[in-house]
């Protein structure tokens, strides 16, 4: 299992429990070509600077968003 896949199952398991929802940085903190999405985690400008203030469902709904996102990045199926 790779760390990414790691860190993938750590989050979906916190996603079905009670645990604070983690971050799904990576510590690979660069935009896209179109400056829109950090290759590293898939999330926006805006959804990086808010995670600390962002509720545990606004949370969770990102981590949903960010799985579509890498998909359609990678072509991997999701």
């Amino acid at each position: 299992m790779t760390s990414r896949q790691e860190r993938d199952a750590v989050a979906s398991a916190a996603l079905r429990s009670k645990d604070p929802v983690p971050s799904p940085c990576n510590s690979v903190c660069r935009l896209d070509a179109d400056g829109i999405y950090c290759i590293g985690c898939f999330r926006t400008l805006k959804e990086i600077a808010g995670w600390s203030a962002f509720d545990e469902q606004r949370r969770q709904s990102i981590w949903h968003d960010l799985e579509r996102r890498r998909a359609r990045a990678t072509g991997a199926p999701g």
